[in-house]
Formats: structure tokens, sequence, C-alpha cells
């Protein structure tokens, strides 16, 4: 850190806490050619979320767009407001733990996952969407995978 006074940049820190609820540390710094002591904040900064698209071209993560889509999907259901916020607040916490980039594709997989458990009628209207539905036969074809349940298979020689 260069000294604002004499602008040397050999100093030592006198003291450090957390400042903004821990979102920065606060530092006392004492220059060592000049003797003055000053205040420094550190931060961290964040690396922007790229999204990747089918056709390879990448974008800033946009909550607004993935907010966007969920909110078309759950008009008019019995969905609060502040399970649309945890939906899409958990999907992006994911998708910045996972690293730099994220895929289109993974952004829809997790919508659809968390809808399917949250209410079948918006899961349908977002998977409409988003694979593309074309006639009322994908319509079907998703239902019908959404109410498939599998039961486990037996192990082979134990009796049922």
């Amino acid at each position: 850190m260069r000294c604002p006074y004499c602008q040397a940049d050999d100093d030592k820190v006198v003291d450090s806490r957390p400042a903004d609820d821990g979102g920065s540390v606060r530092r006392r710094r004492e220059c060592l050619s000049c003797g003055r002591r000053y205040t420094t904040h550190e931060r961290v900064v964040e690396l922007p979320l790229m999204v990747v698209k089918r056709s390879g071209l990448k974008e800033p993560f946009e909550r607004t767009k993935l907010e966007g889509g969920v909110e078309r999907a759950v008009a008019g259901s019995a969905v609060a407001p502040e399970a649309v916020t945890a939906l899409i607040t958990e999907i992006e916490e994911e998708a910045r733990a996972a690293g730099p980039e994220v895929t289109t594709e993974r952004l829809g997989m997790a919508v659809l996952e968390r809808l399917r458990v949250l209410d079948e009628v918006s899961y349908l209207r977002f998977a409409s969407v988003y694979k593309g539905f074309e006639d009322a036969d994908d319509f079907q074809r998703e239902v019908g995978e959404l109410r498939k349940t599998t039961d486990p298979k037996p192990r082979p020689g134990s009796r049922a």
C-alpha cells in the first residue's frame, strides 16, 4: 500500500477489524518512512458470473432474466413471492459456487428441479418454454415423466 502522504510503499498494519457488517476489513496502517497513519478498506472483488448460451455465446448473468422466467411460470398460481425469491437466490448461489461460468442448460435444469417440487403447473409452463414444446403430445409426455414414480428394483434372488 502506498502512503498517501509521502508515497512510500513500506508500511505496517497497526489495527485490523471488520467493517460494513463483515463486508470489508478496515485497516489502520503506519508508514515506516514518514511515521504517519492512515486508514484503508479492503473488499472482496467478485468475479462476474458468465452464462454460456447454447450457441456458445457468453453474457453476464442477469438475475432479472431468471426472475422473469420463473415469475411467468408461476403467474396465477398459489406460489408465494417469497418462495420465488428463495428459489432464485438458491439457484444463483449454487451457480456462483460452481465457478465463474454456468450454462443455460444448468440454470434451466435447476429451475425445473425446484419447480417440480414447488408447483407442477408452474413446472409444466416453464418446461414448455425451456424444452420448446411444439404440440399437446409434448405436454402429455412431460406430464407422464412428472407423474412417473419407479419402485426400487428387487434384488436377484429375493422374494417380493
